[in-house]
């Protein structure tokens, strides 16, 4: 054998090598984690093989819009007033028209109004619209540019936020991926706590820290409840508490201009049901949320032996903080998630250092401190700008995918028995050797799988069974061509070199033709679709090399032994 033969031999060697060694994990199925062993890697399965949660997520902007239009007018006031020295009131706000929500705001004093609308135009540029004016009140609405960007960013911070909280969560190899402007497609393989994975992922997680108005009384805070549950309007399980706030809000007629409902939940512990819901009247927005936060940890009141979470601010959230506090001493500050008052304390002082904490409801310990940390783990990933509604929910059990993967493993040991048959009957003993890189094949396959981390799923299994297929033909067409040479009456050794030769560009532009269309599955498809292309892409790769070129070395090793005399094919 020549100098050449032996370098391709020995890279076929550590090739070979290196791929069992990063198979030996998965075959012999150990604790990576304990074993001393180099490779710490398995093959992932998917949400098909391994069981788990998929499911589809809508996203609904309407709550994003009234926000942004809300915050953007106590903009402007804060502007007026810092700079203009401009007095203005928080008008009211219109959801006739929920995609397009308008707010009022109320210019006092005597100062010019074009002065004025010119100096805000200003300030907003094409984020704000004026939609109307009424005497000194005018009516903003948001630009149509501006729209576009929420909605844009609302997508991809969604996906950053839910595989944040995934991430934290634990589950290895989740797919979180866009569908068309407003959906949101997860499939988590391996997930045994489906409720909890919902919550977490659902759970909007909005800070705010809102003054409470004391001056509504709670007498009348409690006729409101009974005359609203004399009208139906009342929490159901099942539905989203936000929808509850919501029609609580246009329910309260009498509710002062700048503010709004929210509400404490009282858990029974014995069932973990709502028992009651406490009604306070907030002011509807806040320039403190859960935006300026850095930090949510789990910690134990030492007193009483209870769960909370610390909050930490970041510098400039904890400045709001503290000015917040100092200028509203002895009233009381709500503490709101999504909706939902975790506590509504009296500020006794000005509170400086950037520190807070959120005190749970009742339970036993052990439901507190997963409340506390599940609640410190959405805090720390951060809140959804939008909030997202479940329109479809599968879960695959275990035994699914358990299932499958016997299913594929009986249907890939017929097929490539079949195969081998054929091969063996028809090629003699290039058969053996054509064999002999069919399994070299599927191993580089798998090992690579590993080596790049990529999930395993049931298309992916088609994709090496089609990988099989395509090997197998490179085969075919390379043994055709060595016996029309043969045929032509063209001496054996040279009858392989040129069947090896002319065979190439055959086998290339084949592979090549089926890779592009690989690539394209994998840059547009989703789910089970890019799982094919992956396998796809991997197996065609490993089938030109093993089909061509490690058949090559086979063939030349075979007529050195025979002296290029005879071919059994």
């Amino acid at each position: 054998m020549n100098r050449s033969w032996w370098y391709r031999f020995s890279f076929l060697m550590v090739m070979f090598i290196l791929a069992v060694m990063m198979l030996i994990p998965t075959v012999m199925d150990f604790n990576t984690e304990e074993s001393s062993f180099p490779v710490k890697n398995k093959i992932v399965l998917g949400l098909d093989l391994q069981g788990g949660l998929y499911m589809v997520l809508g996203i609904d902007f309407n709550k994003v819009f009234a926000d942004e239009v809300k915050n953007s007018v106590v903009n402007i006031q804060k502007m007026l007033k810092d700079n203009e020295e401009i007095e203005t009131e928080f008008g009211d706000t219109d959801l006739g028209d929920p995609t397009d929500p308008r707010q009022e705001i109320i210019i006092e004093g005597s100062r010019d109004l074009a002065e004025v609308k010119s100096r805000i135009k200003e300030f907003v540029g094409q984020e704000l619209r004026l939609t109307g004016e009424s005497g000194r009140t005018l009516e903003y609405g948001i630009g149509r540019e501006k729209k576009m960007q929420i909605e844009e960013n609302a997508v991809k911070k969604s996906i950053e936020v839910i595989r944040n909280r995934i991430d934290e969560f634990g589950v290895t190899e989740p797919e979180i991926v866009s569908l068309g402007s407003d959906r949101i497609v997860i499939q988590l393989p391996g997930v045994k706590d489906i409720e909890r994975a919902k919550d977490l992922i659902g759970k909007t997680a909005k800070l705010e820290f809102k003054m409470v108005n004391d001056e509504v009384s709670p007498a009348e805070l409690q006729k409101l409840m009974s005359d609203s549950k004399a009208q139906g309007i009342e929490h159901k399980r099942g539905q989203r508490f936000s929808d509850y706030v919501r029609s609580m809000n246009e329910f309260y007629k009498e509710m002062p201009k700048g503010h709004e409902l929210a509400f404490e939940r009282v858990v029974n512990p014995g069932n973990n049901e709502v028992s009651e819901l406490i009604p306070y009247v907030v002011k509807s927005t806040t320039n403190l949320t859960g935006e300026d936060l850095q930090d949510a940890v789990v910690r134990i009141d030492q007193q009483d032996n209870r769960p909370y979470v610390g909050l930490t601010f970041k510098s400039q959230g904890a400045d709001k903080f503290e000015t917040l506090t100092g200028e509203n001493v002895g009233k009381r500050m709500a503490i709101i998630l999504d909706g939902n008052i975790f506590s509504a304390p009296t500020i006794q002082a000005r509170i400086g250092g950037g520190n807070a904490q959120i005190t749970l409801g009742q339970g036993t310990y052990e439901d507190l401190l997963k409340q506390a940390r599940d609640l410190a783990l959405v805090l720390r990933a951060g809140a959804l700008p939008v909030e997202l509604n479940f329109e479809e929910q599968r879960v695959v059990g275990p035994s699914l995918g358990a299932d499958s993967i016997a299913r594929s493993e009986k249907a890939g040991l017929i097929a490539a028995g079949l195969v081998f048959l054929f091969i063996l009957i028809y090629y003699k003993f290039s058969g053996i050797l054509a064999i002999k890189t069919l399994i070299l094949n599927v191993v580089f396959v798998l090992a690579c799988l590993i080596g790049l981390e990529a999930t395993l799923t049931l298309p992916g299994i088609a994709g090496i069974a089609l990988t099989v297929g395509m090997a197998i033909d490179a085969n075919i067409i390379i043994y055709e061509r060595i016996k029309e040479e043969l045929a032509g009456g063209t001496p054996v050794r040279e009858a392989v070199e040129t069947g090896f030769g002319r065979a190439f560009w055959t086998i290339l532009d084949a592979n090549l033709t089926t890779a592009v269309a690989g690539l394209m599955l994998l840059n547009f498809g989703t789910g089970p679709i890019r799982g094919f292309a992956v396998t796809l892409i991997i197996g065609i790769c490993s089938t030109v090399y093993t089909a061509y070129f490690v058949s090559r070395i086979y063939f030349e090793f075979y007529m050195d032994k025979t002296r290029g005399k005879k071919i059994s094919i």
